[in-house]
């Protein structure tokens, strides 16, 4: 599937870069669940114009805008991104292949947490949210990776050619149909219904115990409660991240590698809508005047 410009994540910021960059009559595509939104639960009070509306009704009249000048939006998540011969492929959980010239991430920063004793006492020490970044530390080890979602497959999938045992711990799995298949072939093993009650360890995450008691012994644990962080796609275009997590852009809401921009909360503070749908524009704008010059 070709596009011109591909948009991961259907936020405010998201909805914005699309329709502007669609209104350019470029091929647009937009990744992303609009109810996994931060805008999707809040209130909005504080912006220009409006006294007062529901996130959630704010979002669905956007994406209705993004659809009517063209753009295609595809409610699946990310699980890659890579570069390519004149421009990017991102996959989806849907195992959709979407190749585009131009790439804007507004996928927001949040890291889902799993809220139990120790996640923070054994962060950098054997917890983590991000496959990518820390898969190579644990060759022959043992891991868990905690999730419902397709982000937990992929993780697992992506450990389990590192580590010598995978457990993948699940309240219910809600991995696509897909990835599934793989999962089911391999040596992954899935334990669900469960969920952690906390994470053990000396020094160093030694194990987890699950809520029903039962202790599962581990050498690391990686959560994956929510789609792919923006942090992670960025480590996968060569772009980094500062400690926030934020990406840096200059004022067209360009990054440090051609071809790729950014908007909303991943570019950091203030995080409002008013400057999420600001900078959308203007990455929307840009990207599909990159897209074009490319394509000519």
């Amino acid at each position: 599937m070709n596009y011109d410009v591909v948009i991961i994540g259907s936020g405010v910021a998201g909805l914005q870069a699309a329709i502007h960059a669609a209104r350019k009559k470029v091929k647009v595509a937009v990744i992303g669940k609009i109810e996994a939104s931060a805008l999707s639960k809040a209130h909005i009070e504080n912006y220009l114009g409006i006294e007062t509306s529901d996130g959630s009704k704010l979002l669905e009249t956007g994406a209705k805008q993004a659809r009517h000048y063209g753009a295609e939006l595809f409610p699946e998540e990310v699980i890659s991104v890579e570069m390519s011969e004149g421009g990017f492929i991102v996959k989806t959980d849907g195992m959709k292949d979407l190749a585009c010239k131009a790439l804007i991430i507004a996928s927001g920063i949040s890291r889902n947490k799993l809220n139990v004793e120790g996640e923070k006492e054994f962060y950098g020490l054997g917890v983590s949210y991000c496959a990518n970044c820390d898969c190579h530390f644990f060759k022959k080890k043992k891991v868990a990776i905690v999730g419902n979602g397709s982000n937990a497959a992929v993780a697992a999938l992506l450990l389990k050619d590192y580590a010598d045992k995978v457990y993948w711990v699940a309240k219910a799995v809600t991995a696509s149909k897909e990835l599934m298949e793989m999962v089911e072939v391999s040596s992954i093993e899935i334990i669900s219904p469960a969920w952690p009650a906390k994470i053990v360890g000396e020094n160093v995450v030694k194990g987890i115990v699950l809520k029903d008691g039962k202790v599962i012994d581990v050498d690391g644990v990686f959560i994956e409660l929510g789609a792919k962080g923006a942090a992670d796609l960025a480590i996968e275009l060569g772009i980094i991240a500062d400690e926030s997590g934020s990406i840096k852009v200059d004022r067209e809401c360009r990054t440090e590698t051609e071809g790729v921009f950014a908007c909303g909360d991943i570019t950091g503070q203030p995080w409002q809508m008013a400057k999420a749908v600001g900078e959308g524009c203007v990455a929307g704008l840009n990207a599909a005047s990159f897209a074009r010059k490319e394509v000519e």
